[in-house]
């Protein structure tokens, strides 16, 4: 079968495209920009485009398929081509669907923590050598490739966006996926460009809750009030949970199993405690032991850019989260407090999604950075720009985020140049992005620090 990939360079779509080409599938691809480490793994298996752009002509009717990534718009030429040859078009949510449909799903949604209960799944799964398929949004040690499609794995497990599915399918991704068991890890809006208001963005996950399969389960969050208030409606099997209980010991924390055996982890703080026990309530129901999870779940190092230890010394430590929904930066601010009450802590967060950096959404991240001594805010114009939309003035920030204190910066070299005046004894810092802070090299500043 041979498929193009439109906005292959994507991280869902290139993990995808490479996971066909493993499979057989005779796979091309476009895109108008392809970052690392999209770039590298294209390259590896011939799948990287000769050239940077859109290009119509690659669409010939000897193409069975187009798989659309979100990237691409609706006039994106390449999609135009295909609809006037007449060429299949799918969405990738609908692809994976289809390459999955005869196997039982989990589909692990909500605001925050998808990509963290994904990937301990996937961790004990492993080690316990159960065959599974998988799609994961971040890069997972012991795995190359974050999608697997195989003939013989008896499972599926995703992790199941709210955002739309593609320039011309506008619903969910995680509505395509009809899972037989379904997470909900809590419900803090986001992505106000596509849902105006947070009853609208609610609605989405009623619309996940329905899609389950009949005879499925649902496995949510119970401290989670919007959750608990939809979990009601579900005319399914529920499981809610709670933060496991937990005990700080530096960069890790100790767990007891039900037999009272103590548990060292690698991950901290009270979001992990509850990643920790939705992973093991979703392994239980696919027939893994109590010990097993236990014994395995132990060697879980996190997935890449979620609380990522960057650097770590005697005199502190740095960490960077991919945290950019005001809840998971609460949420990320909070465990590192939690897990460094006597260091002074440091606590950066860049503004680069199309909410964030949108002035009728950013009063929702109120006293997000509130435990943090030092609260900086930076944004890349460049960045505000491409979504075509206006700077926020720096007092309005201030007064959104309800710090006076508040340092905002929009220039990488003013910001580093007051990080580096800092005193770096005893201090840690977290940095917080969905992008990289306009380049910032994480292996310089460390240097640079001293450290």
């Amino acid at each position: 079968m041979k498929l193009h990939f439109i906005a292959i360079g994507g991280s869902a779509m290139h993990n995808l495209a490479i996971a066909l080409k493993i499979k057989g599938y005779d796979i091309t691809g476009s895109d108008d920009e392809i970052f690392e480490p999209s770039r590298s793994r294209l390259l590896k298996y011939n799948i990287l485009p000769e050239n940077i752009g859109w290009f119509p002509e690659r669409i010939s009717p000897d193409i069975d398929a187009i798989v659309l990534g979100m990237h691409a718009r609706a006039d994106n030429p390449e999609l135009l081509q295909a609809q006037d040859l007449g060429i299949k078009i799918y969405s990738y949510p609908e692809f994976l669907y289809g390459e999955c449909k005869n196997k039982k799903r989990v589909v692990i949604g909500g605001s925050h923590g998808k990509t963290t209960i994904t990937s301990m799944i996937l961790h004990v799964l492993q080690a316990n050598q159960i065959d599974v398929d998988y799609m994961v949004g971040a890069q997972l040690e012991g795995f190359e490739v974050m999608v697997r499609l195989s003939d013989s794995a008896e499972w599926m497990v995703m992790e199941g966006d709210e955002y739309l599915t593609s320039p011309i399918d506008r619903i969910p991704k995680f509505l395509h996926y009809h899972p037989h068991i379904a997470v909900i890890s809590g419900i803090g809006w986001d992505h106000i460009n596509v849902f105006p208001t947070f009853e609208n963005y609610i609605d989405q996950f009623r619309l996940f809750i329905r899609s389950i399969e009949p005879g499925g389960c649902l496995i949510y969050d119970h401290t989670d009030q919007e959750v608990r208030a939809i979990s009601n409606e579900a005319s399914i099997r529920s499981i809610g949970y709670e933060m496991h209980p937990y005990k700080s010991d530096g960069l890790k924390s100790l767990v007891r199993n039900s037999s009272g055996e103590t548990i060292e982890l690698q991950v901290f703080g009270q979001h992990n405690m509850m990643n920790l026990n939705a992973a093991r309530f979703v392994c239980l129901e696919m027939g893994v032991s109590e010990n097993q999870f236990y014994q395995t779940i132990a060697s879980f190092k996190g997935a890449s850019r979620r609380l990522e230890l960057v650097h770590a010394c005697e005199s502190g430590a740095i960490f960077r989260d991919f945290a950019h929904a005001p809840s998971k930066v609460k949420a990320s601010v909070m465990a590192v407090r939690q897990q460094f009450p006597t260091y002074k802590l440091i606590a950066c967060l860049e503004l680069h999604t199309f909410s964030s950096l949108n002035e009728s959404f950013i009063d929702q991240y109120f006293h997000s950075l509130q435990p943090s001594d030092i609260a900086i805010v930076f944004y890349d114009p460049h960045a505000v720009a491409l979504k075509r939309l206006p700077e926020i003035n720096f007092d309005r920030i201030r007064n959104a985020f309800g710090r006076d204190d508040l340092l905002v910066f929009s220039n990488r070299n003013l910001l580093l140049e007051f990080l580096y005046d800092q005193e770096w004894q005893y201090t840690v810092a977290l940095f917080m992005s969905s992008g990289n802070f306009d380049g910032l090299n994480f292996g310089n500043f460390v240097r640079e620090i001293g450290w």
